[in-house]
C-alpha cells in the first residue's frame, strides 16, 4: 500500500502558513532533505488555495529540487470548482477527499506526498490517513499564521523515524503516523 507523506515547513512555534516570511538561512542540508523526501513521491495532494498561490510560480521556476518535481508529477488538487489557471499534470479531484485517498493509497505506485496545504494535511491527519510526518523546523518564532496541528483536539501517537540539525539550526525530523 502507498504512503501518504504529510512534508511541511513549521517555525518553532508551529507555523507554517507563508514560511517565505520566517525562514532564513537554508542551507544545503535542508535540500537535499527535501529531495531526499520527493525522490520517493510521484502523486502529490494539494488543496485549492495552495494551487492557485503555486500555479503562477512553479510552472517557470528553476528552484530545484522542487521546481522540476512539481511540474512533472501529478497533483491531485482538492476543490469544487475548475481553477481559473491550467497546470500541466493536474486532476482535479471534487469527491470526498477521505475516500479519494483510500482509493490512492491503495492503487500501485510511489509515496503520495502533501505539500504545503494547511487544511488538506489537517483533514488528512484526523482521518488517520497521512502514515508519515516529514517536518522542517526552523529556528525562528514566527507568532502569527496558521498552524498544522491547531484544530485537532484527539490524542495522536507518533513514531520517530529520523532526526537530524543541520548547520542553520533547522530541525529534520521525521514521523510514522501511528493508529488512532
Amino acid at each position: 500500500m502507498r504512503k501518504v507523506v504529510v512534508y511541511e515547513l513549521l517555525s518553532l512555534d508551529g507555523v507554517a502558513e507563508e514560511p517565505g516570511n520566517w525562514m532564513f538561512d537554508v542551507d544545503q542540508q535542508v535540500f537535499e532533505n527535501l529531495s531526499s523526501v520527493i525522490s520517493t513521491q510521484d502523486t502529490v495532494l494539494l488543496g485549492r488555495g495552495t494551487y492557485d498561490y503555486w500555479v503562477d510560480y512553479w510552472p517557470s521556476s528553476d528552484v530545484e529540487p522542487f521546481a522540476t518535481f512539481i511540474n512533472r508529477t501529478a497533483k491531485h488538487v482538492i476543490t469544487s470548482s475548475k481553477p481559473a489557471t491550467e497546470w500541466a499534470g493536474t486532476v482535479l479531484v471534487d469527491v470526498p477527499v477521505a475516500d479519494y485517498v483510500a482509493s490512492l493509497k491503495r492503487q500501485e505506485g510511489g509515496d503520495i506526498g502533501v505539500h504545503g496545504s494547511i487544511s488538506l494535511a489537517q483533514s488528512l491527519l484526523k482521518a488517520g490517513l497521512a502514515d508519515e510526518l516529514r517536518l522542517v523546523i526552523t529556528p525562528t518564532l514566527a507568532h502569527d499564521g496558521r498552524r498544522l496541528f491547531d484544530h485537532d483536539d484527539t490524542l495522536r501517537r507518533l513514531t520517530l523515524l529520523d532526526a537530524q540539525s543541520t548547520p542553520s539550526g533547522h530541525l529534520l525530523l521525521g514521523y510514522r503516523a501511528l493508529p488512532a
